[in-house]
Parts: structure tokens; sequence; C-alpha cells
């Protein structure tokens, strides 16, 4: 990343917002910080187009977050957006909306450590503009999921089940094997003869015992442990700097 983001916070609760601030404070990530105490005063603060992140309330008066990020939809260069919210019920249609993250009340400053993880490395990959999509079939209609919010595919037969952040589910006809072969350039790896696993989205690894796992998000803000098989052992390890004799 070239700079540290330039960041704007918008919810309606000063307590709320007061504590993103200071949390987001402590994160060298991230550079100056703006906030907004509604809907409107957020649009005319991003009206000037020099905001990299935006940290967006959902439930507000007015002008809600969802109206927001639609807005921002028309944008030549909208920011990436990461909701904040006390429900869950939005998760679906804000990642339909490319969020980055969607974070839940009270906000845990590990977790909100790694959504500004997640809004960097976007940042360093271009963005959504190069993320690939791949078609997928439901009910007879073709929908289009971005890469990017995979969080791990599963072997099922001839088919591979891709299990996305907001906890939708679709398969598509390829082999595992092929997909990890093809997608290991967009930081996917293989931790089982079954699993890919998207890097960008392991929120922890796990070793006990000299067996690891690892940790991904899933819907509604909770989260997935998938077990890593000992052959592909080595190469996590590698991949988090570990030594591995």
């Amino acid at each position: 990343m070239a700079r540290a983001l330039r960041t704007l916070v918008v919810d309606d609760e000063q307590p709320v917002l007061d504590e993103l601030v200071w949390l987001l404070g402590r994160d060298d990530r991230i550079g100056t910080i703006d906030t907004a105490r509604s809907g409107t005063e957020a649009l005319r603060r991003l009206d000037a187009g020099d905001i990299d992140l935006l940290f967006l309330d959902i439930a507000m008066p007015g002008l809600t977050g969802i109206d927001i990020a639609r807005l921002l939809g028309k944008f030549k260069t909208p920011p990436q957006i990461i909701f904040v919210t006390a429900h869950d019920a939005h998760a679906v249609e804000a990642f339909d909306l490319n969020a980055v993250d969607y974070l839940l009340k009270p906000i845990r400053e590990e977790r909100l450590r790694e959504s500004v993880r997640r809004a960097v490395a976007d940042s360093d990959h271009g963005g959504t503009e190069s993320d690939d999509t791949i078609a997928v079939e439901l009910a007879g209609v073709t929908r289009f999921v971005s890469r990017s919010k995979v969080t791990h595919a599963e072997a099922q037969g001839d088919y591979v089940r891709l299990h996305t952040l907001e906890g939708s589910s679709h398969l598509i006809r390829t082999p595992l094997g092929s997909l990890a072969d093809d997608w290991a350039d967009a930081g996917f790896l293989r931790i089982h003869r079954s699993l890919v696993v998207n890097r960008a989205h392991i929120l922890e690894v796990r070793m006990s015992s000299g067996r690891a796992s690892v940790v991904v998000p899933a819907a509604g803000g909770n989260t997935l442990e998938l077990q890593v098989a000992r052959r592909h052992t080595r190469a996590l390890r590698e991949l988090i700097g570990e030594h591995t004799p």
C-alpha cells in the first residue's frame, strides 16, 4: 500500500463514533479520520472524492447506510465500504453492494483490524475493478459471484462448492485441483484434498499437537474452522512465517 487509508466514519450515535475513531487511530494503516453523524453530512464529505475507506452505519435517520452505498455506485472512484451495524439482517444486501466487510456492534478491536487488513488487501490489488467473477446457476438464473468474496471452495464429486462471505454457496462444474491451480495467483491455498481457502479471509491459524486449522468468516459475524491436512501443514506454516523442521 502506497499510503495510509484516508477514512470517513459515519454513525448517528456519538459514543460509537468516538470508539471507532479511537480504535482506528491505533492502526498505522489508517491515515486521516473524518466523521459524519448523518447520511446527508457523509455525502457532502464524500463529494470531495478523497476518501479511501468508509465505515458506514446502516440504521440511521434519513439516508441509511444502504442508501449511501447505492449512491456511491455512481461515483467514478468510490471508497471501499465497511458496514458497521447492530444487526445482521442486511449482510447479503451489503455484500451485493461490494462491501469489504460487515462488522457487528459492539466492535472488537481484533475484528476491526481484520477489516482494515481486507481493505488494504483490496487496495493493493486495485479494488473490485480487477476482481474476477464466476458465473453460477441458481434455479435457472445465472448469477455472478466475485472471486474475492469466496472464503473457501470445497470439492463435491465432479463439482466444487464455493462458499462466500455472506454465507451463500454455489456449485460450479470444475475439478478442485484445476481450480486450486488457476486461483493460486489470486491468493487461494490448498489445505486439504477437498478444500481450498482464500488467504485474504483467514482470520486465525490454529496449531495443536502438530495439526493445523484455519478460521474463516461466515454469515452473521460468525466463523468457521477448517481442518488442514498434514501434507499441507508445511505450506501453511511457511505462509505465516513459522519455521518447519
